[in-house]
């Protein structure tokens, strides 16, 4: 099969296009035929070494998480997918090697869920670890109707689908983002405020007895803000910085494969209350290019490869 892969931490120069042999597929998981993948920051984090010192590393790598393909076999104990079945998911295993910038990938049944019927291989290739990511940390921080939630990076991949998750909820949301995003957020049913000086002031404009729940995915200064706008009994969850947890009293939440919850998600996709933002497209054979678009923070919406 073809296959992305590196043999060495590095730059995107480090990705080449290889034959590696067909993934073994065991008891408990499924070999899926890759129709796209996505990629998230996370993925040249890895590929850089960044994670080294946090999960075992396998040379060579496939790179990615992301997957949206076709069951092609299934394993010896694998009731919850057959052959033919359209299915998505985040296939992250206990150490780094097998991912899913590849023509075929075997993945354990816990880490797939079936693909929203709404969405094509290319969008739904773009939601499971950024949909995940804003799916559980509001599962966490227990958003529900009639609250008001401040979602920090509110425009980014995590942000966007966080906001929708939580206006799906019945929330109120507002969001923070640069100028030029505002229009973007409104259409997802978000109020917009700008990031920088002055944020504590426009958030409690908006909000004067303050907010029940911020989420946090990516933000300046998150103890001294979240002190200053969050209401008596709110609480906070983060994906990038522990003080949420350590001198907040709230939730530091590193996202996990789940079954159940991407199946959650692909209801309330299906439902067409969360839309899915593909920014650019690749072929798997410009992976290097995929990682360089990701890698610059300017892309609005998902960076996906076609398989």
């Amino acid at each position: 099969m073809r296959a992305i892969t590196y043999d060495r931490y590095g730059g995107s120069d480090v990705l080449q296009l290889t034959d590696l042999p067909t993934p073994k597929v065991g008891p408990d998981s499924v070999l899926v035929r890759v129709r796209a993948a996505s990629v998230n920051p996370v993925d040249w984090k890895v590929r850089a070494g960044y994670l080294d010192g946090l999960m075992d590393t396998t040379f060579p790598v496939v790179p990615g998480w992301d997957v949206a393909g076709v069951v092609e076999k299934v394993g010896l104990d694998t009731p919850e997918l057959q052959v033919g079945d359209e299915v998505y998911g985040y296939v992250r295993k206990d150490w780094v090697q097998g991912g899913t910038f590849a023509e075929l990938v075997a993945a354990p049944v816990r880490t797939l869920a079936r693909k929203p019927a709404s969405l094509s291989f290319e969008e739904a290739a773009a939601v499971p670890l950024a949909g995940l990511t804003a799916f559980q940390s509001l599962e966490r921080a227990g958003v529900r109707a009639g609250q008001t939630v401040l979602v920090h990076a509110a425009a980014g991949g995590v942000g966007q689908f966080a906001v929708q998750l939580a206006v799906a909820r019945g929330a109120r949301v507002i969001g923070t983002a640069s100028s030029g995003n505002h229009e973007y957020l409104r259409g997802l049913g978000a109020e917009p405020v700008a990031y920088g000086e002055g944020l504590v002031e426009r958030v409690r404009a908006l909000a004067p007895a303050g907010v029940d729940v911020v989420l946090d995915y990516g933000s300046d200064d998150l103890v001294a803000t979240t002190r200053a706008v969050l209401a008596d009994g709110g609480t906070v969850a983060s994906i990038v910085d522990a003080a949420a947890r350590d001198e907040l009293g709230g939730h530091y939440v590193w996202v996990r494969p789940s079954a159940s919850d991407l199946a959650e998600l692909a209801t309330v996709i299906d439902s067409g209350r969360v839309t899915v933002d593909v920014a650019q497209v690749f072929d798997l054979a410009d992976a290097a290019a995929a990682h360089e678009a990701s890698q610059t923070g300017h892309v609005r919406g998902k960076v996906v490869v076609r398989v």
